[in-house]
């Protein structure tokens, strides 16, 4: 992480600036089209397109009414970035994929992006992510793979599969990013790259004007610089436009401990962050008890043949298939083609195991008012050391499990670094049952209020 990097600002903190006039939207857009542009960083890998002109355009409309008192939200004229999953109007929505490259402009906005722009914000390009959404890696054959910010000269991976919006917030080159979250995709590339990154109830917020992977678990979420962020940007993307909670008080908070799945094999600086983790919450008061949750045991045996997604993600996938598979990245292709083995019965059986898990987790969660893990079991690996196919497949599966497991129960959960900037990237994921999202955000504040370890 750079200096530059440290300090980059909050939306809260952007918009009083440009409340005071020590800043504009020109100038917010000038400064991240030049982190874009700029030949020693990353922004060619990062977006995968780059509206320059419509992004100056909105700022200069956006300066003119704040000076005439009538910008539509504070947050108006702040730059932001945009994952290539979401259909903005007069743009080709890719997906990160070749296969849909000519498929002609969006006709409207998906309603997530239409609720961001009517508050203001400005999108100033489409980001870069894994072909599809299909995998928590990050990597992309067709545009290429924006380096995580962690020993960035290493070129380790952004976790996916909302990897350019992550880089482009943590780079400066947006100050926010939209993003797609099926098994972890806000809150993977979070981690990595030192962000805080949301998965709300999957029903929460329209995914219409969305390219799906599966219908049954896809959710659209923030990747920001705070919790108070993340909540903001939920908020207008739920349609109900509400200040951030107010942190929770931490004492007495009755917070669970999976002993089940979520603790296994952590890499050492992971399990280090969690356990300092808990003890400070523990110092300031929170009650924290480990308990059995063998729902989560049961979750790898419901996606053992690829699961919902590859069911779900097959059916919408097979016309375009049909006219020509070989377009495809051949580690998302071969994912796809698993939902062809599943039958009808076989998709029935897995909707219906879910909906038994969902609700026996939410009735063994009941007496607490979340959940914490680690966001992630490893570190981020090298993309070099993920050419073999077999190693990209168990770093996968490592960096997937954890996240999976909250898509799983229809829950929610949020990710904020436990590292110091510049340190090996460890996440904590504070998790709680469907509809619960703003008591999570409120839990999430009062643990980022005690700063990182």
């Amino acid at each position: 992480m750079t200096d530059r990097e440290s300090r980059l600002p909050t939306l809260d903190r952007l918009a009083r600036d440009l409340e005071a006039g020590r800043t504009t939207a020109a100038a917010l857009v000038e400064d991240c089209l030049a982190a874009i542009a700029d030949p020693a960083g990353d922004g060619a890998l990062t977006f995968i397109s780059v509206d320059a002109a419509g992004a100056r355009a909105a700022a200069a409309g956006f300066d003119a009414m704040r000076r005439a008192g009538m910008a539509p939200s504070p947050w108006a004229g702040i730059p932001i970035a945009v994952k290539d999953l979401f259909d903005m109007a007069g743009q080709e929505t890719r997906a990160g994929s070749k296969v849909l490259a000519g498929c002609g402009p969006a006709a409207q906005d998906a309603p997530a992006i239409a609720r961001l722009r009517r508050m203001g914000f400005v999108p100033i390009g489409r980001t870069n992510m894994t072909e599809f959404a299909y995998s928590g890696i990050g990597t992309n054959p067709h545009y290429g793979t924006p380096p995580a910010r962690w020993r960035r000269e290493e070129r380790r991976i952004p976790g996916g599969s909302s990897s350019g919006s992550a880089v482009a917030v943590a780079a400066g080159m947006a100050h926010a990013g939209i993003g797609t979250d099926t098994g972890g995709s806000c809150r993977i590339p979070a981690v990595f790259n030192d962000l805080v990154g949301f998965k709300p109830t999957a029903r929460r917020i329209p995914r219409e004007g969305v390219v799906p992977l599966s219908s049954s678990l896809d959710s659209v979420g923030p990747l920001a610089r705070s919790v108070g962020c993340c909540a903001l940007l939920d908020s207008i993307m739920a349609g109900t436009p509400e200040a951030p909670p107010a942190p929770a008080e931490l004492a007495g908070l009755r917070l669970a401990v999976p002993r089940d799945v979520a603790l296994d094999t952590l890499d050492d600086e992971v399990a280090a962050g969690f356990d300092a983790a808990l003890r400070r919450l523990s110092a300031a008061g929170a009650r924290i008890e480990t308990i059995a949750m063998p729902e989560f045991a049961e979750v790898a045996k419901l996606n053992a043949r690829g699961g919902l997604t590859a069911a779900e993600s097959h059916a919408w996938h097979r016309p375009l298939l049909a006219r020509g598979a070989e377009a495809y990245d051949p580690r998302v292709l071969v994912r796809l083609r698993r939902g062809a083995e599943l039958s009808a019965a076989d998709y029935i059986d897995l909707l219906a195991g879910r909906a038994d898990l969902v609700a026996r987790a939410r009735a063994r969660l009941a007496p607490h008012d979340a959940l914490l893990m680690p966001t992630v079991a490893i570190l981020p690996p090298r993309i070099a050391d993920l050419d073999d196919d077999a190693a990209f497949t168990a770093a996968n599966l490592r960096v997937l499990r954890n996240p999976t497991l909250i898509n799983m129960i229809d829950g929610c959960a949020i990710s904020l670094p436990l590292n110091a900037p510049g340190a090996a990237p460890v996440g904590l994921m504070v998790c709680g049952v469907a509809e619960t999202d703003r008591r999570i955000f409120a839990i999430a504040a009062a643990i980022e209020a005690l700063g990182p370890a």
